[in-house]
């Protein structure tokens, strides 16, 4: 009785050490294809009592994780959140900056460098009639083509910082709750193990969690005696020890192009990722919220920064030639766009001639003023206002004001051989009293309201600079081509432009730079792309050999779940066995 009783024992427990097995096989193929799983194997140990062997038991159940496979699995995470985040980025803002020409060959691209080319053509065919309405609102609206542009790619710049910025609030949230998780785990692995319960899956939750979080931000982790997993910032900031440690971070609910992030300024426009209000914003050195500051404060800035350049240079460039001319008929009164004040300080050398005409461009009366004789705005604008005709002063927003004072009288000027400034503009284009562009950023250029709605005309036409007028004679040309060919020649030639963005100082057409600027982004994003195909490898690469090493092998799992269905069977005839044994053996004994 003894030894059967022994011999069903250890039957019964084979055969129950089978059913983990074979529950642990079937888990392993079911779970397969499932993310983060790793292959269970049941850990199995002889049973011993007074040394004779009694059995076998299942003392756990575990997987086998190679530790530096899934530490560089995880570093790979990192560097692919951050490739991943700027190729979708550069990639917009790519777009942003229209196509270099066109998949029809009859039509031409969407760039600003197209843009620019159809503002210069424009110019040449009014060069030809430059009195032709319908010419003169061609170029009208080619040019405000140019500056509408510049402000919605301005725009897009911008709504790309603040969707960064929406995304690292968002980015924040996921590493939250990615921290919080993995702290949950800690605890509930600590109580399973107590219990003597398995802790493999929950193992694998926690890996998951952590690789998750890796792809956010780059992090360091190792597990402690205890077995929690614990997580800190790239420079030690312990996000999970005991507790979890959330990241703090508010959007900011406006992005303009001077929204900026300054590290420990409570005034700055976009704040600081704190943790337990330490800002850990420069720990962040990889993953996708790193990459969304990178965008935020460096990249799309300096998109804008090339952007600004060349709107700053293309409206001063185009002001200059403006203030040059006068429109036929000229308008009643000009005021200045630059901002000065009576006691303002007048440096200035040569002549300018200011006239007032009637509506046909007939002389009423002029006089050249030499600027060397005034020292300062105030003065210069009394001077003004003794002309006959004539009233002057700086307005209450600080602006030059010139005006006719006759009825049915209107103002032209001449900027002669004036010289304003420490850059010698012309008298009107110093301040800014016939600019055909207002604005001073891409953010802001535009055509002038007036003569973009129609109710003033282009200033193509010159006042007469003969040695002497008389009045009653016409001193505006209605007809000239001076102010058109002036701005073709301020398109076409060569203007310097200063560093911006990463573009060098360079000297050459609007077109060119606009083309530069275009190709550096191009340039940017082809650059981009290729690194996130680059870090996709290379994470597929480890993700593949940790699978490899840890994951499950459907085919030997399959193989492993027939054979114990075979030691699963063996057991149960075994059992069969003794018990027939069992019922032999009560059988015999009731006989005797």
């Amino acid at each position: 009785m003894s030894s059967l009783d022994i011999a069903r024992s250890i039957a019964f427990s084979g055969l129950s050490a089978t059913q983990v097995q074979i529950s642990i096989a079937s888990a392993n193929i079911s779970n397969a294809d499932t993310k983060g799983y790793t292959e269970k194997t049941a850990n199995q140990s002889s049973s011993v009592t007074s040394g004779v062997g009694t059995g076998v038991t299942i003392t756990g159940i575990s997987s086998s994780v190679d530790k530096l496979l899934l530490k560089s699995l995880v570093g790979a995470d990192s560097d692919l959140g951050a490739a991943d985040t700027n190729n979708n980025y550069l990639t917009e803002l790519q777009q942003l900056y229209g196509s270099t020409s066109s998949g029809d060959s009859s039509t031409t691209g969407t760039s600003l460098a197209n843009t620019l080319a159809a503002f210069e053509s424009a110019l040449s065919s009014l060069a030809s009639t430059p009195s032709s309405a319908s010419l003169q609102s061609n170029a009208v609206s080619a040019l405000n083509a140019v500056t509408t542009q510049l402000q919605q790619t301005s725009s897009g710049i911008q709504k790309l910082r603040a969707d960064a910025d929406q995304d690292i609030a968002s980015s924040v949230s996921g590493i939250n709750s990615d921290l919080q998780q993995i702290s949950d785990l800690n605890k509930q692995i600590k109580q399973e193990a107590a219990a003597g319960q398995p802790t493999a899956d929950l193992e694998d939750q926690r890996n998951s969690a952590l690789q998750d979080l890796a792809s956010q931000m780059n992090v360091s982790y190792f597990t402690n005696s205890s077995g929690d997993l614990q997580v800190y910032s790239g420079s030690g900031q312990a996000l999970v020890d005991s507790t979890a440690h959330p990241l703090s971070y508010t959007p900011t609910s406006n992005v303009t192009a001077s929204t900026t992030y300054v590290a420990g300024s409570a005034t700055s426009g976009f704040s600081g990722i704190t943790v337990n209000g330490v800002d850990i914003t420069s720990q962040i050195t990889s993953g996708k919220v790193n990459a969304l500051i990178g965008l935020r404060d460096q990249t799309l800035p300096a998109a804008q920064s090339q952007l600004d350049e060349l709107a700053q240079q293309f409206a001063a460039s185009v002001n200059a030639v403006s203030n040059q001319g006068t429109s036929v008929p000229p308008p009643a009164g000009l005021t200045g766009t630059a901002t000065v004040s009576n006691a303002t300080p007048l440096s200035a050398t040569g002549t300018v001639r200011i006239a007032v005409a009637d509506k046909s461009g007939n002389l009423v009366s002029y006089q050249d003023l030499n600027l060397a004789s005034y020292t300062t705005v105030g003065a210069l604008a009394t001077a003004i206002n003794g002309i006959s005709g004539v009233s002057a002063s700086v307005d209450a927003n600080g602006h030059l004001t010139i005006s006719a004072t006759g009825s049915g009288n209107s103002i032209a000027i001449n900027e002669m051989t004036s010289s304003v400034g420490s850059s010698g503009e012309g008298f009107s284009d110093y301040f800014g009293l016939n600019d055909l562009i207002t604005g001073a950023s891409a953010s802001t250029i535009a055509v002038r309201g007036d003569i973009l709605s129609g109710t003033a005309a282009l200033p193509t036409s010159t006042l007469d600079a003969s040695s002497t007028l008389t009045v009653g004679n016409s001193v505006l040309s209605a007809g000239s081509a001076t102010v058109v060919n002036a701005l073709s020649s301020a398109l076409t030639g060569s203007t310097n432009f200063a560093m911006a963005g990463g573009l060098g100082a360079t000297t050459g057409s609007f077109t060119d730079y606009a083309a530069a600027i275009v190709a550096n982004v191009a340039g940017k994003a082809t650059q981009a792309s290729a690194t996130y195909t680059a870090k996709q490898t290379a994470q597929s690469t480890y993700a593949s050999s940790l699978s490899s090493q840890s994951g499950v092998n459907i085919d030997q799992e399959s193989a492993n779940l027939s054979a114990l269905q075979n030691k699963y069977a063996a057991a149960s005839q075994i059992i069969t066995a003794i018990n027939a044994m069992f019922s032999a053996l009560m059988t015999a004994m009731s006989a005797a």
